[in-house]
């Protein structure tokens, strides 16, 4: 335990303040932020700090590992942010993750058994990319249950984006049924529809490396309609509209529904426009028109399997200083069977779920987390009474 190790820096000092101008850390510093000065004790291989800190029961040898260590540790969080060269990057940023990984590290270190032969550099190598990976888990706007979650979600991620049958690789990578793994591909294509994934390449032996690459900012209307195979059951939800309702959305979302061409949405008619279009309507009637056009689509899409759907009714709330404080929503999955119930706590943005809704999956609470989601990005004062959202199709 690290309880019965002392840390006694007497004689040594940083040899780079972090920051002494009150200017921010730069790059040069974010990377030797573990060097000391005067000149270490001398040792034939930086692994006797360790031995030393274990037999002496003292961290300033590992304080002397980690000044040795730090080129190759920076090079590590490079290339996990896929910076593999150079200082373009957030150095604060950066020393956050590194200080991170030197928490995981000191806190292996009273694991650590050389006598089972491996270095403490090569011992602390998983830590250190578990290290990185919970840090990163911490800064998406999503939440998982564990790191080994987050892993799973990752790897389904890369092979989603790299592979033809992510669900096959994923299931003989993990060694379990397709039904999860078809679970997992769910959560990934639900996530990335909401905002970018973090998720970098990985090399053949799974070690991650350089960019992210399910950063995709391009992912918008057209896309979720026109993409591959759902084109065909967009196409059939389209035939069941009316012409009114068809004209509706093409207008106003710009996009032509037979072609999927998307044009300018600076240059898409107003709700005054669609009004003189359709004689007799008013603004607010064409809009109001416009949202039934686009429920109508909706629950075409989700009958047959294009896209997901969460209907929310407010139940209940509280106010506080003209602010929604609380509120209770029930939420129904894909538009079918028994109510769910979350309770949403705005001041602090939570929403913890009470009742799960029929067709709701166990494991994620994919309904439920969407629905957590998309309440809690809304503005306060904008907060719906009733509405209906989708959200990513799944094949």
């Amino acid at each position: 335990m690290l309880n019965d190790f002392t840390w006694n820096m007497t004689g040594y000092i940083p040899k780079h303040a972090i920051n002494p101008h009150g200017d921010g850390i730069i790059p040069y510093v974010a990377e030797r932020i573990f060097q000391l000065e005067p000149e270490l004790p001398k040792a034939e291989n930086i692994n006797d700090y360790i031995l030393s800190a274990l037999r002496e029961k003292d961290l300033k040898y590992f304080s002397f590992f980690l000044h040795h260590y730090e080129p190759q540790l920076n090079n590590r969080i490079k290339s996990f942010l896929g910076v593999d060269s150079g200082d373009q990057y957030d150095p604060e940023r950066f020393l956050d993750i590194k200080l991170s990984c030197r928490e995981a590290m000191l806190q292996k270190l009273p694991d650590y058994a050389p006598e089972k032969g491996a270095e403490y550099a090569t011992y602390i190598y998983p830590f250190i990319r578990d290290a990185m990976l919970r840090f990163r888990m911490g800064e998406e706007q999503w939440s998982v249950s564990s790191l080994t979650s987050y892993k799973m979600l990752r790897t389904m991620a890369w092979l989603y984006h790299n592979t033809k049958d992510a669900i096959a690789e994923f299931s003989k990578k993990y060694n379990c049924d397709l039904a999860l793994a078809e679970e997992y591909l769910k959560v990934v294509r639900g996530i990335r529809n909401q905002q970018p994934f973090f998720v970098t390449e990985q090399d053949e032996d799974g070690e991650e490396t350089g960019e992210d690459v399910t950063r995709d900012y391009s992912w918008n209307y057209a896309d979720i309609l026109w993409d591959g195979i759902q084109a065909e059951k967009v196409r059939k939800a389209l035939e069941k509209l009316n012409y009114r309702e068809q004209t509706l959305l093409e207008k106003r979302l710009a996009i032509c529904m037979t072609c999927g061409r998307v044009g300018s949405w600076k240059n898409r008619p107003t709700f005054e426009e669609l009004a003189v279009m359709f004689e007799g309507s008013s603004a607010s009637g064409a809009e109001r028109a416009y949202r039934k056009a686009a429920e109508h689509l909706t629950l075409l899409l989700v009958e047959n399997g294009g896209i997901h759907a969460v209907r929310l009714k407010q139940k209940s709330k509280t106010k506080r200083k003209k602010k929604i404080a609380t509120a209770v929503y029930e939420y129904q999955a894909d538009c079918d069977g028994e109510w769910g119930e979350i309770v949403f706590d705005f001041e602090n943005g939570t929403g913890s779920i009470v009742r799960l809704a029929d067709w709701d999956t166990m494991i994620f609470n994919v309904f439920a987390q969407q629905a957590i989601r998309y309440l809690l990005n809304c503005e306060n004062e904008k907060l719906p009474k009733v509405t209906m959202f989708a959200f990513e199709m799944c094949e």
